[in-house]
């Protein structure tokens, strides 16, 4: 097996990205990597699951890809679409037609939705002034960008937490049937 390629940031620039949005772009490539890695072998029927009454690993899944459109779309001055809203309601919430891979293949999606964003940006576009959320608070657009990327690898943490506890609970219970 050969050795694993280093964490994005150590991997150099990315063509086309804004040089003070390169460490955004690792986090957010680093985080798709991660999603994949850490629900690789997840046992789908733990999916909705919420250890200690914590948050599931679906809704980990889900918020870290809206949180992402969320934050593309106050990026570009855009309010919240009813499909936005709607999605940001209706994360956790348990649905048997949802799958990790489709989870994991949306926040896929988000991520190349952003690095194509990044590329069409300036570093001088960056300080421009931007408002988040209904109440319209104040930021700058690489602040909204670096909240998305700060944001994703703060979940992915708390992903590959739930996941281990849920796996060790699950194998212990297995192993108690026996």
């Amino acid at each position: 097996m050969g050795k694993a390629p280093p964490e994005y940031w150590l991997r150099g620039s990315i063509e086309g990205i804004p040089d003070l949005l390169q460490p955004a772009a690792h986090a957010l490539l680093q985080s798709k990597l991660e999603v994949y890695k850490y629900t690789k072998s997840f046992d789908e029927t733990l999916l909705w699951k919420m250890p200690h009454s914590r948050a599931s690993v679906g809704f980990h899944l889900q918020h870290i890809a809206g949180v992402l459109d969320r934050m593309l779309s106050y990026a570009q001055e855009k309010n919240l679409s009813e499909v936005q809203l709607k999605e940001l309601k209706n994360e956790g919430v348990p649905n048997a037609k949802i799958t990790t891979h489709t989870l994991c293949r949306n926040f896929d999606a988000k991520v190349e939705e952003a690095i194509d964003y990044f590329k069409k940006l300036h570093n001088t576009d960056l300080t421009s002034k931007r408002s988040v959320g209904r109440q319209e608070l104040p930021s700058t657009l690489i602040g909204v960008l670096f909240h998305a990327a700060e944001h994703s690898q703060r979940h992915i943490g708390q992903l590959l937490f739930t996941v281990s506890v849920l796996q060790t609970e699950d194998n212990e219970e297995k192993s108690a049937l026996l």
